[in-house]
């Protein structure tokens, strides 16, 4: 719990340790809390207060200062920013690095130095604000806009949005939007298939997000699909799961036939070699783009990604970087379509998306310039051949795959689990083991002839030669379009070019490294280079979501830690750090209040009062935890009018399920009546 000390330190203990502590200077409040004593000392004089205290008694309403110094037990004493590391470093030694094929839509990958080093360990990518102004933002939009370039490219669909939080939410989006287009139609319809090879904790969102608007979800095999006139949806993975590569195509004809959209969850670097979701007839396509340059990091976050045919485009979520010119002809970058933003729907949003992992959208784009179609079509062959080799070997020694046609996983349902699960731990293997028995794995950039030959021994349980190069893609899925074709991905080859490239877009920004942005956000920090350093650690960034918890013990410890303080600080009793977002928090907090409701059979509670002082993406959480949204007024100060408050309260008294309050409001205003207002 030390490592939080830089964080959380009450004014006095600092004052009182100052003075004997040898690195107080080193100190990241010293360091970076950033006015000196002679600023203050100015600033207070302007404003017309005494000290600091007196300060925060005139803007903190009265009924929500506390009166007692606010401590963090375990607490007492500020570390120096190097002894912080120290013991970030000793937690994070805890984590036991195995080399993790257990797939599951997260795949390692080569992180090229050059973006590691110049875009996501770099202040003047990392701390932009949310694209909204563009004329401070040229150079994030420049590489957004490729982003939906190189997304277009390799799905074959017209349009695709500026990235989202990860697979398994994009996929939600696309059964929201499905629902939406289809739903205006025909309002009978509301049933979506989830091919049972859908990556497990996708299932699970999509069935969390159904559940809060009275969407149906019904799993089917991907070749036994039936229609009845009920659905208005459904989602197929391609690759699946397990490795299963087979051609959708009729399915998704039958699909259309039926009036049903259908939504393909697709590896990106398979794209490469495979028939592209468009070229299929799918009317979306969803996935990460994290095997494109994002280093695992426990599960992520990732930059996901969603694109679709040009009539659905004011139904995509999130938001589209669009291209003009402006009055001397030059090319500007703007948010073009933003048609379900929660910033401007409101409560007529029907997606909570907010900042969605820009700066690893950017550096999936980066990774596409920097080895351009070339490169990732070798990168995907490699793979693809490394995989096939590896099952002719065991086809020899007479252990037979579940599928014939793959791209990078092979799945062994006959095998003992439990014997090659003991062979891979000791030779430092994490493979999958599914729920069905059996053994599965999946290959990835960094695999190499001799992890196969490792690999060999280890399902087997002998020695094995490796036969020479083959293909488990069949001729009818094999890709025969072009992809990145744009100048972008076939002019950066020396890292010199690439490198002024990325600088040329950094210059056109503004970031928090060149000035203070003064528009109030959730996402603008200039975080202390000490708090980053971790991020390129290999025991930060080296593990996969599903490895075995003992081997994740620092990282277990660190949340550990962080749940209790976090618990203390807001004054609960237990804390959830699985939100991937402060929209995803929101979110969750909305769907706890719903489940509280239902189990104490009260389930008609589903009215969500929100102040019109609220964050954007408040009404739109609320609408996607399936709650009607009623606006409550404020008065000239930005303050929630208590009338106002009181005459809703009443009005809608049996079905009121909770109130949203942004605290401080948008306004930065914190509500002075906010005891009464929670009464």
């Amino acid at each position: 719990m030390n490592v939080a000390r830089n964080l959380f330190q009450d004014r006095n203990v600092m004052e009182q340790v100052s003075e004997k502590h040898d690195d107080y200077s080193d100190t990241l409040i010293r360091r970076h809390i950033g006015p000196s004593e002679e600023e203050k000392s100015k600033m207070l004089q302007e404003v017309g207060c005494e000290s600091l205290e007196a300060l925060i008694k005139e803007v903190v309403p009265e009924t929500i200062q506390l009166r007692d110094a606010f401590k963090l037990s375990g607490f007492n004493q500020p570390v120096s920013e190097r002894d912080a590391l120290r013991e970030l470093k000793e937690i994070f030694s805890k984590n036991k690095l195995e080399r993790s094929l257990i797939g599951t839509g997260y795949t390692d990958c080569i992180v090229p130095a050059v973006i590691q080093r110049n875009i996501l360990e770099n202040p003047g990518w990392y701390t932009q604000y949310t694209p909204y102004q563009a004329e401070i933002s040229q150079g994030r939009l420049e590489a957004l806009f490729y982003f939906q370039t190189m997304i277009s490219d390799l799905t074959a669909l017209p349009v695709s949005n500026a990235s989202l939080l990860d697979e398994a939410t994009a996929a939600a989006e696309a059964m929201s939007m499905s629902y939406g287009i289809v739903a205006k139609k025909e309002g009978s319809k509301n049933v979506f298939l989830v091919a049972d090879n859908v990556h497990p904790q996708t299932r699970a969102v999509i069935k969390t997000r159904a559940d809060a608007v009275g969407i149906e979800i019904r799993e089917v095999s991907p070749q036994d699909v039936s229609f009845n006139g009920s659905e208005f949806g459904l989602l197929l993975q391609y690759p699946g799961t397990l490795g299963d590569l087979n051609n959708p195509e009729k399915i998704i004809e039958e699909a259309h036939r039926a009036g049903v959209l259908v939504t393909v969850a697709s590896d990106l670097l398979s794209l490469a070699l495979i028939k592209a979701p468009g070229e299929l007839g799918a009317d979306i396509a969803v996935g990460s783009a994290g095997r494109f340059g994002v280093p695992l990091g426990y599960g992520g976050p990732h930059a996901a990604f969603l694109a679709t045919r040009d009539q659905f485009k004011r139904s995509v979520p999130g938001r589209i970087v669009g291209l003009s010119r402006d009055s001397r002809g030059r090319p500007a970058y703007r948010l073009a379509l933003q048609t379900r933003e929660q910033h401007i729907r409101r409560e007529k949003a029907t997606s909570n998306i907010c900042t969605a992992q820009v700066l690893l959208a950017i550096m999936a784009t980066m990774y596409a310039v920097y080895h351009g179609p070339e490169g990732i079509r070798r990168i995907a062959k490699r793979v693809a051949a490394l995989t096939a080799r590896l099952r002719d070997a065991l086809k020899e020694a007479g252990i037979n795959v579940a599928f014939e046609n793959f791209f990078d996983t092979l799945y062994f349902p006959e095998l003992d689990a439990a014997s090659v699960r003991a062979r891979a731990e000791k030779a430092g293997f994490n493979l999958r083991y599914p729920e069905s028995g059996g053994v599965a794995l999946t290959l990835d950039e960094k695999s190499t002839e001799g992890e196969i030959i490792q690999l060999a021994r280890i399902i087997s349980g002998k020695n094995l030669a490796l036969p020479e190069s083959s293909s488990a893609i069949p001729q009818a899925l094999e890709r025969k379009s072009s992809f990145l074709t744009a100048e972008v991905f076939n002019r950066y080859r020396s890292e010199t070019e690439f490198l002024r490239y990325i600088k040329r877009l950094e210059s056109r920004d503004l970031s928090l490294a060149q000035s203070m942005i003064p528009l109030g956000s959730c996402t603008m920090k200039l975080n202390a280079t000490s708090e980053m350093l971790p991020l390129s650690w290999p025991e930060v960034t080296d593990m996969h979501p599903f490895a075995p918890q003992e081997q994740a013990r620092g990282y277990r410890r660190l949340f550990s830690d962080l749940e209790k303080v976090l618990a203390e600080i807001t004054g609960f009793d237990a804390v959830s750090l699985q939100p991937n977002a402060g929209s995803q928090g929101e979110y969750s907090g909305l769907i706890a209040i719903r489940r509280y409701h239902k189990s104490r059979g009260d389930e008609n509670r589903r009215v969500c009062l929100i102040p019109k002082s609220a964050h954007g993406t408040n009404p739109a959480s609320a609408v996607m935890a399936g709650y009607k949204v009623v606006a409550v007024e404020c008065d000239l100060d930005g303050n929630i009018s208590l009338e106002d408050l009181k005459h809703k309260t009443a009005e809608y008294a049996a079905v009121l399920g909770a109130i949203m309050i942004t605290y401080p409001s948008t306004h930065g205003v914190f509500e002075e009546e906010i005891v009464e207002i929670c009464e």
